[in-house]
């Protein structure tokens, strides 16, 4: 895990960047976790010393198994989603955890899927009820992640798993205000025209925000 002093060092550039930075970011700092906890295991002393042999003898006797290293659940499911490993994130799942854990700053499965363009395990999580309108620390939704990379088919998907197209970010932006893609912006505006959406109704959506902030 990396040192609290380098955690805080970071911290104000962190909060700087945008959801996508923050996300391969945040997948940059459990792969080094997930190594540095490797490299621990390998490290560990294996000196003979009076009281290794009395724990050893202890833990024969009551036949206790070894300590194992294990990771918070959110890690396990972060990892297993930016790896695009569908199985795992199935398996994890089916296995009782929750499809909308997140980490510290409030970034989901899904959000950093649909960075990802990881279209199977996006439908993995959809289908273990992931919240599609889920908020990371800037307000930012998993289709204003799939619209700002403009990743049609996801866009798709997410619009008809009920995203929210009127969602207002931090920055005061809607995913429709962040999409550069004309294909997909074509299909969020026409999404937005279906259910009725009009300039007054996006208006009252960005003052509602304002006013939370």
């Amino acid at each position: 895990m990396a040192e609290h002093s380098e955690l805080l060092a970071e911290m104000p550039a962190v909060t700087r960047l945008t959801t996508p930075e923050r996300l391969k970011h945040a997948q940059k700092r459990r792969a080094q976790q997930l190594k540095k906890w490797a490299q621990w295991e390998k490290e560990i002393p294996t000196g003979k010393t009076g009281s290794d042999r009395k724990t050893r003898r202890k833990r024969r006797k009551s036949h206790s198994p070894p300590k194992t290293v294990t990771f918070p659940d959110a890690v396990r499911l972060l990892e297993a989603a930016a790896r695009r490993d569908a199985e795992e994130v199935r398996l994890f799942l089916r296995g009782g955890g929750s499809p909308d854990l997140c980490n510290e700053d409030g970034l989901t499965a899904l959000h950093q899927c649909c960075i990802d363009d990881a279209g199977e395990v996006v439908t993995a999580l959809l289908e273990a009820g992931a919240d599609v309108n889920a908020r990371d620390s800037e307000l930012w939704t998993p289709l204003h992640a799939a619209a700002t990379c403009g990743h049609l088919r996801l866009v798709q998907l997410l619009i008809r798993c009920g995203a929210d197209l009127l969602a207002v970010n931090s920055d005061g932006n809607m995913p429709y205000d962040l999409c550069e893609d004309d294909v997909t912006l074509d299909c969020i505006e026409t999404a937005m025209a279906e259910q009725g959406i009009t300039q007054e109704k996006i208006e009252d959506a960005r003052a509602a925000t304002e006013r939370l902030m």
